[in-house]
């Protein structure tokens, strides 16, 4: 089954913790990649790029 079946699938059995796991454990192969930070300029970065997805209050939007 592929992803987009899959995902089909749970919308239309929400009750299915099975599948929903199942499609949560796929992942999106869309979704960005982002390294794990290994120097202070990385954690600077990585800070930075937090801070425009959450917004200067600090909370998602």
């Amino acid at each position: 089954m592929t992803r987009q079946e899959l995902r089909v699938y749970v919308l239309a059995h929400r009750g299915d913790d099975e599948a929903i796991e199942a499609l949560i454990k796929r992942g999106n192969p869309n979704s960005p990649k982002f390294r794990f930070p290994k120097t202070d300029e990385d954690l600077r970065e990585m800070d930075a790029i937090l801070q425009r997805k959450l917004g200067s209050s600090g909370e998602a939007v």
